[in-house]
């Protein structure tokens, strides 16, 4: 589905010093995944996410989307990818404060050529588990369930891809793992889901955690979600143990055939 080569971006500081904000990344993201990048604040996780969404451009190297090149599109076409491939969430949940958790989820549809537009929106809110909630506009709803409105906010138009950047930012850790769920009940219902964010327990919820440090991905872990004696999730470094390498190997043959990291 995604596929990025020699991947760069650098901004200037202050006018003159370079920060290279994403520094030759490689990596490919197939459909079905989890996938979570992980990293301190100005690693280069939220510049790589907004380039996968479409809303930055590289310096150089090359990003293609179910097989088309992402330099080769226009702008109008760039355009409907984002609308129809990807669904954004953002650790602020921008939603309009007097406007009820339907007609916020109606947003992305007001200019579509979809029919029935109050029915797909209630039909994003009950897949979030808000179905009782409709009706209430932001301030009657807690934080985790404003993020819940975003999330249906961004399913609405029934993308292939979820791309959340620190969705529990904002959130108590009770709503946090709540939110966390909702995430993991949507990769199991076919979505793609790309969580960018600085906490490694939220992290260690997705299936695949690649770890960027200062624009570089330093690293590629595998999470075994059963169970050790302990309760707690295994992760297996899948590029520096033998164990690893074995998982990976495994997870690759059965259920993706082909590698997931191209070097």
């Amino acid at each position: 589905m995604i596929v990025i080569k020699d991947l760069c971006k650098s901004y200037k500081k202050d006018g003159t010093e370079e920060i290279k904000a994403v520094d030759n990344v490689n990596l490919e993201i197939r459909q079905g995944e989890f996938t979570a990048i992980v990293g301190p604040s100005g690693s280069g996780k939220s510049t790589l996410m907004n380039i996968i969404g479409l809303l930055d451009i590289p310096d150089s190297g090359s990003y293609s989307i179910d097989g088309k090149i992402v330099s080769d599109l226009s702008v109008d076409e760039l355009a409907e990818i984002r609308n129809k491939k990807i669904g954004f969430v953002f650790q602020q949940f921008h939603l309009l404060p007097k406007t009820t958790a339907k007609e916020n989820v109606e947003i992305p549809l007001i200019y579509s050529d979809k029919k029935d537009i109050s029915g797909l929106a209630a039909d994003a809110l009950t897949r979030v588990g808000l179905s009782d909630r409709i009706n209430h506009i932001p301030s009657e709803l807690s934080g985790g369930q404003q993020q819940r409105v975003a999330i249906a906010r961004a399913l609405v138009n029934n993308p292939e891809i979820i791309l959340a950047d620190e969705p529990t930012g904002n959130l108590d850790s009770k709503s946090g793992a709540e939110i966390i769920e909702v995430f993991k009940n949507l990769n199991r219902q076919g979505k793609t889901i790309i969580l960018i964010t600085h906490d490694q327990k939220i992290a260690e919820h997705a299936d695949r955690i690649l770890k960027i440090v200062d624009g570089k991905i330093t690293e590629e872990i595998f999470a075994d979600h059963s169970t050790n004696n302990t309760g707690q999730t295994q992760l297996l470094n899948s590029q520096n143990s033998e164990e690893g390498q074995l998982v990976r190997s495994q997870q690759v043959s059965t259920k993706f055939k082909n590698s997931f990291w191209r070097k």
